[in-house]
């Protein structure tokens, strides 16, 4: 199918799903981008995607590939290195985030200039294995990006339980810190990582929404038997909807999280009952809703 007849429909866009050596399009007017190559005027797909088109610029953005990182993006990464005023970070890229020492708050939220002796005492903010949530903030000229965690939203992730998935699963959306209706929270990350917890208060009063509300927690905390099967219940139903193909946000999770109250908790990892459980939140999808 050409992708002129794929082209606005009023303000509604058909994506166009793409094979290698598909043709997109014969018309010479478009720009050649990621994922196509030019073959005398036709533009052909190199790699199985959704294509993607700005302006007159054409691209096929692959169903699984490693996460590509863009300014403003909020992840879930893993510390993987304490470096010389910076951390290593793991967030599904080709190269391991940076997150300098300047880029995140000092404990207290002071703000000041990074001494010598905040460097020292870096290993009492982060260390390696830790689940931290950032922005990306830059793109160094090697590809690497650089994150910040400066916002009270983001930081360390505690109490909770990591999830992995397919990039492009995640919908983008203006809001990546949900807490559900179960009184769970999570993270959506944009790379694919996405971290389940529980909501923290802080000397009696409820905290936001967000990583804020699950950082900072001590090692000696406790959760309750019932918080820990909804958190495991709710990571259940994202593995459940990322086996079934269908994008992973808030209302596909309570969707999903409500049509599986019946269930145990280990059944949602069986393939009839996940495709039981998500029916509603594919409905969903395919509406737009």
């Amino acid at each position: 199918m050409d992708l002129d007849e794929l082209l606005e429909d009023g303000k509604r866009r058909v994506s166009q799903v793409v094979t290698p050596g598909d043709v997109i399009t014969a018309d010479a007017g478009y720009m050649r981008g990621h994922g196509t190559f030019q073959l005398g005027d036709e533009l052909i797909a190199s790699v199985a995607g959704v294509v993607h088109q700005v302006n007159k610029l054409i691209c096929v953005r692959p169903l699984r590939s490693r996460y590509v990182p863009e300014i403003g993006d909020v992840v879930v990464g893993r510390i993987t290195e304490v470096g010389q005023r910076r951390w290593k970070v793991d967030i599904h890229t080709r190269l391991d985030a940076v997150l300098m020492l300047s880029s995140v708050n000092l404990p207290g939220g002071q703000l000041r200039r990074k001494s010598a002796s905040d460097e020292l005492l870096m290993r009492h903010m982060f260390v390696e294995g830790e689940v931290i949530s950032a922005e990306v903030q830059s793109i160094f000229q090697d590809g690497a990006p650089s994150l910040h965690t400066r916002s009270l939203k983001y930081g360390k992730l505690t109490m909770g339980s990591f999830v992995s998935v397919v990039p492009a699963l995640v919908k983008r959306c203006k809001n990546h810190f949900h807490k559900l209706p179960c009184g769970v929270s999570v993270v959506l990350g944009n790379n694919g990582y996405i971290w389940v917890g529980v909501e923290k208060d802080t000397e009696g009063q409820a905290s936001d929404s967000g990583a804020a509300a699950m950082d900072s927690s001590p090692a000696s905390a406790s959760v309750g038997r019932g918080v820990r099967e909804k958190i495991a219940r709710v990571r259940n139903v994202i593995l459940a909807l990322a086996s079934q193909g269908l994008a992973i946000f808030d209302t596909t999770i309570i969707y999903a999280y409500e049509d599986s109250e019946h269930r145990a908790v280990k059944d949602l990892a069986d393939p009839e009952v996940a495709a039981e459980v998500t029916a509603r939140a594919r409905a969903a999808c395919l509406t737009g809703q």
